[in-house]
């Protein structure tokens, strides 16, 4: 994989000197390695999160090449039932909210293996998906997903949009502005897909509640930036595009929506109580940023006295979900493969490989179940509760855990 430093801020140029969060380095958390690699050396890059001094964007400084991260990538959106359902909700809201029909175009920026336009294709409205990972890409298509492969930016939807012939109705950008190395370039190619008259609707993990909830395991390679509202109403003012509306989600521990179109378009009062309680927050000056780090070492701290207790007491454990911020997670506290049993997780792609950096093996939940864990950690914390019905629901009669923002059983 090729890396390399930033030197300024990936939205607006401004100056990175703040530091935000440091867990030192590790491999990028969907690197995961096959049994017969397992003695090669994996490569190490620092994960270290800054603050913009002008437009206040959290964001990595070391770049891993997205297309290396992205070319064989290993999360699979299917993999979870409630983020299906939230793509349902979504997908009908929308239909009904801009009247889409036969006649209309949805179109999905890093649409995966097509979990959300699925719910468009049977609804028999058109739609199409861009996609950058070929592996996720083919799924798609064999789901019925028409699907582009491609990173998006102004040449790419340009070329999309001379194929296509139309602007789209609806275009969607959900849980990928984090995933984007250029930002500015990546908008600058929403707001051609959508042209004048397109709704563009965005998801991202809010920085506010990360903060809040020390979630400081949705930091990792792939997530090159942390949105809150006002980072993000400046980067896509630059584009000439306008927050109309903003809804706050539970997923992801806490996202925002906000549906955008194009210059002229007015701030909804929703956006306005939003913005007003980031700045009371203190989220456009440096005191909001400034004391992460330190409660993100107590957290650690926390679990591998746990961890060590455990062990010590002769109790077996294991952990359940595969997931990139279980790897953060891991590898931020230390842990090796003879400290935990194994990490099960439903995705095929990553049953039988060994985590990055922890080396902990990957097995099926009915392989993790058959281990008979004393304790089983829960490592996607942000769907919990999913995770804690499956495995009770399998006969799993002891402890589950989650650790951030601290131990606690579920």
């Amino acid at each position: 994989m090729n890396a390399r430093a930033l030197a300024a801020c990936r939205s607006c140029g401004g100056d990175l000197r703040a530091v935000f969060c440091d867990l030192g380095s590790m491999p990028p958390a969907n690197s995961f390695v096959r049994p017969d690699d397992a003695a090669l050396a994996q490569p190490h890059y620092p994960l270290r999160a800054m603050v913009c001094s002008g437009c206040r964007l959290v964001q990595l400084d070391t770049v891993v090449d997205p297309r290396d991260i992205f070319s064989g990538y290993a999360y699979f959106s299917s993999a979870s039932d409630s983020w299906l359902a939230h793509a349902r909700t979504f997908c009908t809201a929308m239909t009904k909210r801009l009247g889409l029909g036969r006649h209309s175009l949805v179109i999905e920026v890093a649409s995966n293996d097509g979990y959300l336009l699925r719910n468009f294709v049977e609804a028999g409205i058109p739609c199409l998906g861009v996609e950058p990972s070929v592996n996720v890409a083919e799924a798609a298509r064999a789901s019925g997903v028409p699907t582009e492969v491609d990173f998006l930016g102004r040449e790419s939807a340009r070329n999309l949009l001379a194929r296509l012939g139309r602007h789209a109705d609806l275009v969607v950008a959900n849980n990928v502005l984090a995933h984007v190395p250029d930002v500015n370039d990546f908008v600058a190619g929403l707001a051609l897909l959508a042209g004048p008259r397109g709704l563009l609707s965005i998801e991202a993990p809010h920085l506010l509640a990360l903060v809040d909830g020390v979630q400081f395991d949705t930091i990792y390679h792939e997530h090159y930036s942390y949105w809150s509202l006002l980072a993000l109403e400046r980067l896509l003012g630059r584009h000439g595009l306008v927050v109309v509306d903003v809804l706050r989600l539970p997923t992801h521990g806490g996202s925002l929506r906000v549906l955008v179109r194009s210059e002229g378009a007015v701030s909804g009062p929703a956006v306005a109580a939003l913005r007003a309680e980031e700045i009371r927050r203190g989220l456009a000056g440096d005191a909001f940023y400034q004391g992460f780090d330190m409660r993100v070492r107590e957290v650690l701290e926390e679990f591998r006295g746990w961890l060590s207790s455990a062990v010590e007491g002769g109790r077996r454990v294991a952990a359940y979900g595969a997931a990139a911020k279980g790897n953060t997670f891991l590898n931020a506290a230390g842990v090796k493969s003879g400290d935990i049993l194994a990490v099960a997780d439903r995705s095929p792609v990553k049953q039988g490989c060994l985590l990055p950096g922890s080396r902990i093996p990957v097995v099926t939940p009915v392989e993790l179940l058959a281990l008979a864990p004393d304790d089983i950690l829960i490592l996607p914390w942000n769907i919990a509760g999913e995770i804690r019905t499956t495995l009770r629901s399998a006969g799993f009669a002891g402890r589950l855990l989650t650790a951030v923002p601290r131990m606690e059983e579920r």
